[in-house]
């Protein structure tokens, strides 16, 4: 299952990535995000991980396996059979505009079956998440 969303924010890709990746700060930005902590760093770095609590989905920890800074960052959590990759893309466009592309790929042998279930939420959550992140920078 893939899903994909983007929201074009009116704010440099410095300040939209200083927010994205203040990822304890999640909560008071997105409504997709009840809880956020990080268990073993200060700030986002290859390897760091990150227990989410998401409404109706439950808490899980993301480990950091890819990150280019003020530019992208992936992270992956396992459960049940699922592997679900979660990118974060910036794309800088004119002066003080940035877009924010945000992906969820699941694999693995119970991908499909967990996708019957999740498929909706999860496309409902990226966009609050992009929404929320817009709404947030463009109010700073």
């Amino acid at each position: 299952m893939h899903a994909e969303t983007s929201a074009d924010i009116d704010a440099t890709p410095a300040d939209v990535w200083k927010v994205l990746t203040d990822v304890e700060r999640m909560p008071t930005w997105t409504e997709s995000v009840s809880k956020a902590e990080c268990l073993n760093a200060s700030e986002l770095a290859v390897g760091t991980k990150v227990r989410l609590k998401q409404p109706r989905l439950g808490a899980m920890v993301w480990k950091v396996t890819e990150l280019e800074p003020g530019a992208s960052f992936t992270w992956t959590t396992s459960r049940g059979g699922v592997t679900t990759t979660a990118g974060h893309q910036l794309r800088a466009n004119e002066p003080g505009n940035t877009t924010i592309v945000l992906s969820i790929d699941q694999r693995g042998p119970m991908a499909s079956i967990a996708s019957l279930f999740t498929s909706k939420l999860i496309a409902k959550y990226l966009a609050m998440e992009a929404e929320g992140l817009k709404r947030w920078c463009e109010s700073q």
